[in-house]
């Protein structure tokens, strides 16, 4: 029977698949132990917080042990799979598929990126230890005056009272206590300040010149004279039981966790609602030719073949009111404290997925004509839809679309995508009566909105952009005189 040596085995540990994500949840095993595998072959499916992502083995070999079962959460960093690459064919532990917590030789691989991984640490405004530069004054005895406390010290070390205070003394170099004999240095407001608090001055530490008692002197006396708090306050209380566990009506309620794509979704948009200053204007327009438009496209040649829809329209009058009004396609550097004008336009399309809401942009949107842009548009669509979207096509967005309208909603107030400028929400395009040229008729009629960080967009720059919009798509004649 041919062993396998532990010098053989190689661990996999779960990869950092995007920019600094430190967690992901295997979604399905493609392989078993015992199975044979080739460098480059796929093994397993995780989900990260911005998408699913498919992991390639990077050697060959004989799957020896699975660490984690499918549905587990992994830190980055982790081994989750061990693989024999020296051409053992034994068969596999009877543990392989046990949780990590059952795999001793799986733990500790799983501890080394958090000490080796410094990159990973949170850089974030506000956050941080802050050194301080306030000083404390230690607490002195209130019954042992400090002389008679530094002579027994000093007695105790040295084994004799000391006729002087040695340079070499631990206690603090602070001025004595005056001797019995002597009348303590205090202002009178002071000395009434001691007699309301009763506070004896020959046991008080002056901290002013010439050895004047001042009241902070007598203060630092008072706070020194009481009690300690008591034990059982710091025991916890004998009452304090454990919270009982939440108890709901399984039959009637269903709990879901909350991790993957939705979970960082919900901590993005609560970071940019509280972060950047909203701002949400409103527009109604005819888009009556604008809908003409798209059907006459759609038989067009250069279409052929490619999705043609009223979002295309939108996005590429989008484009041109950002070309029309360059500040608005900007970003916040907290950092710094400098508004950072962007000279491309990375467009995000925000798309809901079975896995939460994602926003994959189109990479230099800007520079593409009508056709490309149609098939970017039909591509991050579909990728969005089979879950495909990678953590690389979400990332570096500089404004987003949202189309609320493919759910019947009129408009919305939408959130900004993190590190974005402006997001422009597309309500339903419905047939409604509307004055044209002098009589009401029915039209077919969208409304816009348009949010922006009122840090580096002002009410004039946004409003500018929505009229842009607006006129576009009741024009569209103006994608040619404007561009």
């Amino acid at each position: 029977m041919t062993t396998m040596t532990e010098a053989s085995v190689r661990e996999f540990k779960m990869p950092d698949v995007g920019e600094g994500l430190t967690e992901a949840e295997i979604l399905k095993w493609y392989v078993q132990p015992g199975d044979t595998v080739t460098d480059g072959q796929v093994v397993c499916e995780v989900e990260t917080a911005k998408a699913a992502v498919e992991l390639p083995i990077p050697y060959d070999g004989v799957v020896r042990d699975l660490h984690f079962p499918e549905g587990t959460t992994v830190d980055v960093g982790t081994a989750i799979i061990a693989v024999d690459v020296g051409g053992g064919s034994a068969a596999p532990a009877p543990a392989a598929a046990q949780p990590a917590a059952a795999q001793p030789e799986a733990a500790a691989p799983a501890e080394e990126p958090k000490a080796a991984a410094p990159g990973r640490q949170p850089v974030l405004v506000g956050y941080g230890v802050a050194t301080s530069s306030t000083r404390r004054r230690p607490r002195k005895g209130p019954e042992v005056p400090v002389q008679q406390a530094s002579t027994a010290i000093q007695t105790e070390l040295n084994g004799h009272a000391p006729t002087a205070p040695a340079a070499s003394a631990p206690a603090p170099a602070a001025p004595a206590a005056p001797a019995g004999g002597e009348r303590p240095l205090a202002k009178p407001p002071v000395r009434k300040l001691a007699k309301d608090l009763g506070v004896d001055l020959t046991t008080v530490v002056p901290t002013g010149p010439d050895g004047i008692i001042t009241r902070e002197d007598v203060h630092a006396a008072v706070a020194a004279a009481v009690p300690a708090a008591p034990e059982p306050q710091v025991a916890p209380a004998p009452a304090a039981a454990a919270p009982a566990a939440v108890s709901y009506d399984t039959a009637r309620e269903t709990r879901i966790p909350v991790k993957g794509v939705r979970k960082a979704t919900a901590a993005a948009m609560v970071g940019s609602a509280f972060t950047a200053p909203h701002v949400t204007e409103f527009v109604t327009v005819d888009v009556t030719r604008t809908m003409k438009l798209v059907e006459e496209l759609k038989a067009d040649k250069e279409f052929a073949g490619l999705r043609v829809n009223p979002l295309l329209l939108i996005a590429k009058a989008l484009l041109v009111a950002i070309k029309r009004n360059p500040d608005v396609n900007a970003s916040w550097d907290e950092a710094a404290q400098e508004i950072v004008v962007k000279h491309y336009v990375n467009l995000g399309i925000a798309a809901a997925t079975p896995r939460g809401l994602i926003v994959p942009n189109i990479k230099d949107a800007h520079a593409k004509t009508l056709p490309q842009l149609a098939e970017s548009l039909g591509e991050l669509v579909s990728t969005a839809r089979d879950g495909k979207t990678s953590p690389a096509a979400m990332q570096g967005g500089t404004v987003t679309i949202t189309n609320v309208g493919v759910f019947g909603v009129d408009t919305g107030t939408p959130i900004l995508n993190p590190g974005e400028s402006a997001i422009l929400a597309v309500g339903a395009i419905k047939l409604q009566p509307w004055v044209h040229k002098g009589k009401v008729k029915p039209r077919q009629v969208t409304t816009l909105a348009l949010s922006f960080d009122h840090r580096l967009v002002d009410g004039e720059l946004g409003s500018k952009v929505l009229a842009d919009v607006a006129a576009i798509l009741e024009q569209p004649k103006r994608l040619i005189t404007w561009a």
